[in-house]
């Protein structure tokens, strides 16, 4: 399990293409270095990933073809800057909410809005994961914890604190850049028992 606060940003140091998926190095920012075992969880750019290999700065990845076609991880290329989260522990503080790492699919950037001491960027989600959304709720944006702002016609918005900017590469972010999507599960689930609710006491 994640929580969405980022711990910083990792750079891919090298990627190796295979059949069947990809192999990532990705050198960890300090706060993510130590203790690492293999078989540990990461969060990289909100997606799970299971540490195959790792030296004193480095963290190794295998990404399945599956994941790939899913998320934004088959995007990266070499240098490029990555949300880096490592597996909470228990008694850890818990900052933002409770992640899986399983994204639910990504989305794209439409507007970005530079203000003083904030950055609002609004996100278009695709149809199927629009009813799960809600203003107010929780949203993971590559990996990142943040509270959903105003929501319409099928996008909606974030505002981003300084922080958030210099610790994760949300700053980078572009209009037409795609995010990978957690949604927060228990809004999806009560949402889903809604709606099937509904459905069987008013069927069409």
């Amino acid at each position: 399990m994640f929580t969405g606060i980022v711990q910083g940003r990792g750079i891919i140091h090298h990627l190796e293409d295979h059949p069947g998926g990809r192999r990532l190095q990705i050198e960890l920012p300090e706060l993510s270095q130590g203790g690492l075992e293999i078989g540990a969880s990461v969060a990289v750019d909100g997606v799970c990933l299971t540490v195959v290999e790792f030296d004193e700065k480095r963290a190794t990845f295998d990404v399945i073809a599956e994941t790939l076609r899913l998320t934004t991880i088959g995007q990266l290329k070499t240098g490029d800057s990555v949300n880096i989260e490592r597996a909470a522990r228990f008694n850890d503080e818990i900052g933002g909410h409770l992640l899986s790492g399983h994204v639910s699919g990504t989305a794209q950037i439409i507007e970005r809005l530079d203000i003083p001491e904030e950055t609002m960027l609004r996100i278009q989600l695709p149809t199927d994961l629009q009813a799960y959304v809600l203003p107010k709720g929780f949203i993971s944006i590559d990996g990142v914890s943040l509270t959903v702002g105003k929501v319409q016609d099928g996008a909606f918005s974030v505002h981003l604190i300084p922080e958030t900017l210099r610790r994760t590469t949300l700053n980078l972010a572009q209009i037409g850049d795609a995010v990978n999507i957690e949604l927060d599960a228990m809004t999806q689930a009560v949402v889903a028992t809604v709606e099937r609710v509904l459905a069987q006491r008013f069927p069409a």
